[in-house]
């Protein structure tokens, strides 16, 4: 096997190893004599939270580093939006009228893949959170084209797994929230957001802040369908109030289409 170390030192797998085969005596059963790097015990500790934050900010970044990933569009959309053939599920009429998101997404995501793979599969890398739904489309439209997305899913209480059509070796699992999210934006050329709940909502609004701070720069941020969108948030409102300025209303641009999001991004002005 290659050794791939920059240093002459002991690799800390082989130390691993050693150390299980040591005889099991008081001494070496004890908590305490654990590698501290081996043991999970340790590492879950409160203490140790600071540690956990920088390995889940860590792993997935030296991953994509690895697999070439230079920038990426990112999909918010909710979960719960069944693909067409299985809008008869849909637990609502509502949410079985929004499925033709499922389509639009899946599209979207194939089209911005296609363009990736003509220009060499680094940039424009679909991201979703790994999951159902709208993700699932984002994933699954990728896939079509014959190119890499990302999953960056989380631990939910209930069982949950990445859907099939993320790419392996780019599929995320998270316990933070935050360093999650901070992973959606750290290559984000694009957001574009579908119909959703809480949590795209969430994502939504802390991106749009962001933005809007100056804390990111200015990106092309989309939302799909603006008779949805125009629902749940009476944007116009907000700058009456003043709670926001009528300039934020142009930091995002509701769109209907896979081909108009497309073009969107494609021919975004900053200014």
């Amino acid at each position: 096997m290659t050794d791939h170390r920059t240093h002459a030192f002991r690799d800390s797998h082989q130390d691993i190893a050693t150390a299980r085969k040591i005889p099991e005596t008081p001494q070496t059963l004890s908590p305490t004599y654990r590698l501290a790097f081996a043991d999970a015990d340790f590492l879950c500790r409160d203490e140790l939270r600071p540690v956990r934050l920088q390995l889940e900010l860590l792993k997935p970044e030296m991953a994509m580093n690895e697999a070439g990933v230079t920038s990426t569009v990112v999909l918010f959309g909710g979960a719960r939006i069944p693909a067409p053939e299985r809008k008869a599920t849909a637990k609502t009429p509502m949410l079985a009228d929004l499925s033709h998101y499922y389509t639009e997404a899946q599209i979207f995501a194939r089209l911005m893949t296609e363009i990736s793979i003509q220009g060499g599969g680094t940039d424009y890398i679909i991201t979703t959170g790994g999951g159902p739904g709208v993700m699932e489309a984002g994933n699954r439209g990728a896939a079509e084209a014959g190119g890499k997305s990302i999953g960056l899913n989380i631990v939910l209480p209930h069982e949950q797994a990445p859907n099939l059509y993320v790419t392996p070796e780019l599929s995320f699992n998270f316990h933070y929230f935050a360093l999650r999210k901070m992973h959606f934006l750290m290559r984000a050329r694009a957001v574009v957001v579908f119909p959703g709940g809480f949590g795209t909502l969430d994502e939504m609004f802390e991106s749009l802040t962001l933005i809007q701070t100056r804390r990111m720069k200015r990106i092309p941020f989309l939302l799909f369908g603006r008779e949805f969108w125009q629902n749940v948030v009476n944007w116009d409102m907000l700058a009456e109030a003043g709670t926001i300025s009528r300039e934020d209303l142009a930091l995002f641009r509701f769109v209907e289409t896979a081909q108009e999001a497309v073009d969107a991004i494609l021919t975004w002005d900053d200014a």
